[in-house]
């Protein structure tokens, strides 16, 4: 079953994000249905999969399908969706579409059972909890605490950036420590700290840069105390 998989996803992946150019997929989304790159883009998609799965005589029609399904989502989301949703959901919608296409590929020439009781088991369960706490709870934690500090910070950049900064580098802290990479956690501070600090010293702004390296330090503490947390518990639990 994996072998099939690993086939069907890489001419998906080779076919999406490798063989379709800039060009093509700009055509797609303006012409659609009357975009040659369309069909094209389709049948590249065919041709890759009897190519991975070596042109076998059992896989050929449902290679066909399969193809034929990639060019009704594409058609799909960029006529329909593309009026009503912005381009993340419709992407995401997309690629959701597709992989469910190539899971019943899968499903019809290999079975297989979804272990719903690891999906959900106590490890899982765990890990999801420890990630949540790390990005968005922690985002409201901070809020809250960096309350005590009243200062109007300077709203000179993108909308919600800081946010999604502190959010991405919180949850990089939680993967390197809980691979035992805590190197990674020194480069991405000091990394910080040269695009930042270099900045905001040239501007001799210093209640600004005060506020913002309490804020990186509070940010980096919750994020440690948070994975090393959840590995404790995750020690106890084995």
């Amino acid at each position: 079953m994996l072998d099939l998989t690993l086939k069907i996803l890489l001419a998906h992946l080779l076919g999406d994000f490798v063989l379709q150019s800039s060009r093509m997929a700009a055509d797609i989304e303006q012409r659609v249905l009357k975009s040659p790159m369309l069909y094209l883009h389709a049948g590249i998609h065919f041709f890759l999969l009897l190519l991975l799965t070596q042109f076998s005589k059992d896989t050929i029609l449902s290679c066909i399908v399969l193809a034929a399904s990639h060019f009704v989502i594409d058609a799909f989301t960029k006529t329909v969706l593309k009026k009503r949703l912005s381009p993340i959901a419709v992407f995401s919608i997309d690629q959701l579409l597709h992989f469910g296409a190539l899971a019943l590929f899968v499903a019809y020439h290999q079975t297989y059972e979804i272990d719903w009781e690891r999906i959900f088991g106590t490890q899982t369960l765990l890990a999801a909890n420890a990630v949540l706490v790390t990005t968005f709870c922690s985002a409201v934690v901070m809020k809250k605490l960096m309350q005590f500090f009243p200062y109007e910070a300077p709203k000179t950049g993108l909308a919600e950036a800081g946010f999604y900064i502190g959010i991405l580098e919180r949850l990089l802290i939680f993967i390197f420590i809980t691979c035992n990479l805590w190197e990674g956690v020194g480069f991405l501070l000091a990394a910080k700290s040269i695009f930042r600090f270099g900045d905001l010293r040239e501007n001799k702004e210093i209640k600004l840069t005060e506020y913002i390296l309490i804020g990186t330090l509070l940010s980096f503490t919750l994020a440690i105390v948070t994975a090393l947390i959840y590995l404790n518990i995750r020690v106890t639990l084995n």
